[in-house]
């Protein structure tokens, strides 16, 4: 068979829940200061306890599944105001906790996505839960409605129509014009396809019905108040729940967080991309010139960028690959091509994780050698073999759309398009990308492209449940927000609007590095396991600092700058750690476009 010249552009843009029994008693809230003070919260509002609570508490038929976790499903109403209506599966897992006689209660956890997997970071959790959570508490993970185990949304009949439907959409994101015009053709098809043959489920997958079907699994497993912690997309799930029942919160944590006004679009902004509401670009850019910045102090020896100016090296090989895209032959890979668009989500990529400045670096300088055509051969065999050995790591994890039946990006539509509003032409985009870009240099691109089947022209599914505000209510205990001050998804701005929206709220910030900050910093891990545990708040302005810092001298533990394995299959063959072994980072999902591009996290 012929070798052809294959491109290590992303495959996708997304990577990147009848009358009641009565509510079982858990444990008491906790206060402010993990003391008895009481706390006046507001109170649900009477629509939305009708909803859940004439819901029959669901007997959870619980089963032994992947080694040390348990599994079960439920079948809850796709409409809460049609309590007996139509239902969808729901796929709940728990880890149980160790010490079940001295047992809290549970707590629900969510990766991000949207289109996480919960029941995938439950199995996770005790690769990188603090040990005493794990103790006191049964970990639940619930796939969201649409999402994983829990019944799939499809909005192709088939593999064959999906595929055709998706053609535009497989780069990182556009960069000719020719790019722009596939992407808009497949924005509109998949906004079309998932209007009408996704439904009624696309319909029925906004952030409140995972919020209410939350509630409803919080009954279920015996807990009197809500104890919870999200991440990124899941920052949004959880203020929906704290706003939408502010009396039900027992403790509530939300670290990568998103401002929901923002999220949803308020007033005239609802004509706006996302992207232009809640900068990630802006974040992204900060952390990436920041890397850069330190690159120049660090010097040579610790930088190899630092030998000229890092920041104009940079620029230099994205100038290099907007005008021509470069063409590495790999013996094993055959011509690999490497475009503009895909340097750029690679970078993406890269920043997700603490230690992704050496990434950042290595690859700018590979890319500054194979994209000089004065290069010898003799320097671009070392920059060649770097760059082809994060391509073949690509092209294993790389998303294929093909049998069976794909539905990640679908899942990530069917919650975002839903639940916000858009800009109301796809063809809109190419110019509001542009737009971005001068706004928030590299990133601006990318970012606003991740949302555009979600113009309103195209996707014309509405959950008329959906939840849009107010976001401002007083929860019955606080609201514990962790902002990452370089997090290149969530910017830090979000986890600063968010704490001021929540009246009882408290904002622990950090210096660290990658996407969320559980798990980089000894000092955040601390803080919310005490505040999960006894309620007990970080000082007011408090500031924690990230245990790996670029060019500073790296852990002694690896495996805690990485991600833990999200895959069930791996974790069930490893089987759970033990208490005391070494920690790993959650393994967070954020709407990520660089999926299969040169590096994927």
């Amino acid at each position: 068979m012929p070798r052809r010249n294959r491109s290590l552009a992303a495959a996708g843009i997304a990577g990147v829940l009848l009358a009641g029994a009565a509510v079982a008693p858990a444990a008491a809230a906790p206060s402010p200061a993990g003391g008895d003070r009481p706390v006046t919260s507001d109170r649900t509002s009477p629509q939305e306890a009708r909803r859940v609570d004439r819901v029959p508490t669901p007997q959870l038929d619980w089963y032994a599944c992947y080694d040390y976790a348990e599994c079960a499903t439920v079948r809850l109403p796709r409409d809460y105001d049609k309590p007996n209506g139509p239902t969808t599966e729901v796929a709940v897992l728990r880890v149980k906790a160790r010490d079940q006689q001295r047992k809290i209660g549970s707590l629900f956890v969510n990766p991000g996505g949207p289109g996480g997997s919960g029941t995938d970071v439950a199995l996770a959790a005790p690769y990188f839960l603090g040990d005493e959570v794990l103790d006191r508490f049964d970990i639940v993970g619930v796939d969201p409605r649409g999402v994983a185990a829990s019944q799939q949304v499809r909005c192709f009949p088939s593999v064959k129509e999906q595929t055709r439907a998706y053609a535009g959409l497989n780069v990182a994101f556009p960069w000719t014009k020719a790019e722009e015009k596939a992407y808009v053709a497949s924005s509109k098809a998949v906004g079309k396809g998932c209007s009408t043959t996704g439904r009624p489920l696309t319909g029925a997958m906004s952030t409140a019905e995972v919020a209410r079907d939350m509630d409803v699994l919080r009954r279920a497993v015996g807990d009197r108040k809500l104890t919870f912690l999200g991440f990124s997309y899941g920052s949004i799930l959880g203020q929906y729940y704290a706003n939408m029942f502010p009396d039900r919160v027992r403790a509530l944590v939300i670290d990568g967080v998103l401002n929901p006004n923002e999220w949803v679009g308020q007033g005239r902004a609802r004509s706006l991309p996302q992207e232009d509401r809640m900068r990630s670009a802006q974040g992204a850019y900060k952390a990436l010139r920041e890397i850069l910045v330190r690159c120049d102090k660090a010097g040579a020896e610790a930088c190899a960028l630092a030998e000229g100016d890092p920041v104009a090296s940079f620029d230099l090989v994205a100038k290099r690959l907007r005008a021509k895209p470069v063409v590495i032959e790999d013996p094993d890979l055959g011509p690999v091509t490497i475009t503009y668009a895909d340097f750029v989500a690679a970078n993406l990529s890269m920043l997700y994780g603490p230690t992704g400045y050496t990434e950042v670096v290595d690859l700018t300088a590979a890319l500054l050698v194979l994209t000089d055509p004065a290069s010898s051969p003799a320097a671009r065999r070392p920059a060649t073999a770097d760059v082809t050995r994060q391509a073949a790591k690509a092209r294993e994890q790389a998303r294929r759309y093909d049998f069976p039946y794909e539905n990640g990006l679908e899942t990530f539509l069917g919650v975002d398009c839903t639940d916000a509003y858009h800009p109301k032409d796809a063809g809109s985009f190419p110019a509001l990308a542009a737009n971005a870009d001068k706004r928030d240099p590299y990133f601006g691109r990318l970012w606003t492209w991740v949302t555009s089947p979600c113009a309103r022209k195209s996707w014309t599914v509405r959950d008329e449940d959906a939840y849009t505000g107010p976001f401002n209510r007083r929860t019955a205990a606080p609201v514990l927000v962790v902002g990452n001050y370089w997090d290149p998804a969530t910017n830090y701005r979000g986890a600063v609007s968010s704490a001021r929206l929540l009246p009882n709220s408290r904002l622990l910030s950090s210096d660290s590095w990658g996407h969320t900050a559980y798990g980089t910093s000894a000092c955040v891990t601390g803080a919310v396991d005490a505040y999960l545990l006894r309620g007990a708040l970080p000082a007011n302005g408090k500031v924690c600092v990230g245990d790996v810092q670029p060019f500073a001298e790296l852990p002694a533990e690896p495996e805690a700058t990485r991600r833990a394995e999200a895959s069930k299959g791996a974790l069930a063959a490893k089987g759970a750690p033990g208490r005391g072994e070494p920690k790993r980072l959650p393994p967070v999902v954020a709407p990520l476009p660089a999926v299969g591009s040169l590096t994927v996290r």
